[in-house]
């Protein structure tokens, strides 16, 4: 088994959970993220895998660094600066996946504060998918 790298405890939620958020939801959220990002457990990463715990009925998200095709944070149109503190450390984690779609992920998130360590994790899950043989790595070309 490989040591664990990072450990940290996340929010998240899919596109599609995001887009189906009455204007109630919204505004609950402004109060509380929980009420936008429906699940939510521990993010791992190991020198292999990333791991988001109970992310689907009791079910870990186990990704390669093959199954992230990108990786970015950002306010949108889904999550904006006003859900997000105002602030760029309360800018999600857009990950989209091959086996989960596009998630947004709040790492480590503070109440109050709107903080979050999304930025952190950004520069390690590269640094980890810049690490991995050739063979398990995500191929972003462009077709045309």
């Amino acid at each position: 088994m490989t040591d664990v790298v990072r450990s940290a405890s996340y929010i998240a939620a899919t596109v599609e959970e995001l887009r189906r958020h009455s204007a109630a939801d919204k505004a609950a959220g402004i109060v509380s993220q929980r009420a936008l990002f429906p699940r939510r457990g521990r993010i791992e990463l190991d020198g292999q895998r990333l791991v988001l715990s109970n992310w689907s009925a009791g079910d870990d998200l186990t990704l390669s660094p093959a199954a992230i095709v990108s990786l970015r944070r950002e306010f949108t149109s889904l999550y904006g600066r006003f859900m997000g503190g105002l602030l760029n450390a309360g800018k999600p984690l857009i990950m989209e996946t091959t086996t989960a779609g596009e998630i947004y992920i709040l790492i480590d998130r503070r109440e109050i504060s709107e903080f979050t360590n999304n930025r952190r994790w950004e520069a390690a899950i590269t640094a980890w998918q810049a690490a991995a043989p050739s063979d398990v790595k995500p191929d972003l070309r462009q077709s045309n």
